[in-house]
């Protein structure tokens, strides 16, 4: 049977900004990448998080980003490498750290926001990243947008990768994700947003902006617990794909 993994940014709220419903999503997904507390989140809150991940069987991943609290971690950050890699190395030491403390361990990284976004094509960045995977657990998986720089950056360097797509993000037709500052950017209808995921994951492609198809191979797929509507898409992703004989599994083990 053909399965596919289903993710979601968690661990990000704080009293004042409540951003996604973690409860909901856990009982739904099959990864959780949970905020290191650089872009979001607290300490306490991640560790919520953490122990109701473990408590679900849900995998954790890290989801470092860069330091940049006001702006969510979606804003470009001009960053030296030596300082890159040691913000990356010091927020996954402390998610594993938190994830030990409630019974459980990191199994991937996902970088967040603008980060994830830069080395999806900057290849010096994605050294940085990936430097700070080898030297804090060269075990993690790396997990990256599909067609990413940093994916071969990662392999070459000998790390385990996987790739994913975006069930409620619209592609441009190279692959790349249209930027949240274009309209139609993120996607919000559960039924349309699971249908295209039912496509990903029977033919290997996913509809772009511009109405062609985009090849993507990946073994994860994305619904941001931050998206309006979130826990529907995702409540109807799963549905559909259980319905299409795709099963909902991990792609890293727990």
């Amino acid at each position: 049977m053909v399965s596919i993994d289903l993710n979601s940014d968690l661990g990000e709220n704080v009293p004042g900004r409540i951003v996604s419903d973690d409860a909901s999503m856990l009982r739904l997904v099959t990864s959780a990448n949970v905020s290191c507390g650089f872009h979001a989140g607290s300490p306490e809150g991640i560790r919520e998080t953490l122990a109701a991940a473990v408590q679900g069987g849900v995998v954790i991943g890290a989801h470092p980003g860069y330091r940049d609290y006001e702006n969510f971690g979606r804003i470009a950050v001009d960053i030296d490498s030596a300082t890159l890699q040691a913000h990356v190395e010091y927020q996954l030491g402390a998610l594993i750290g938190l994830a030990a403390a409630v019974g459980g361990r990191v199994a991937y990284v996902k970088p967040h926001g603008a980060l994830y976004n830069a080395i999806a094509r900057d290849e010096r960045q994605s050294k940085d990243v990936v430097a700070a995977i080898r030297a804090i657990d060269p075990s993690l998986v790396l997990l990256g947008l599909s067609g990413a720089v940093v994916l071969d950056v990662a392999e070459r360097a000998g790390l385990v990768v996987a790739a994913e797509a975006f069930a409620d993000r619209a592609y441009q037709p190279d692959g790349r994700l249209v930027s949240r500052a274009e309209p139609g950017a993120v996607l919000h209808d559960p039924a349309a947003v699971a249908e295209r995921m039912v496509r990903l994951a029977s033919d290997g492609v996913i509809r772009a902006i511009d109405g062609t198809d985009v090849p993507v191979v990946a073994q994860s797929i994305c619904v941001h617990g931050d998206s309006p509507g979130s826990v529907a898409m995702a409540a109807e992703t799963t549905r559909m794909l259980e319905r299409a004989g795709v099963a909902i599994a991990p792609f890293a083990p727990v």
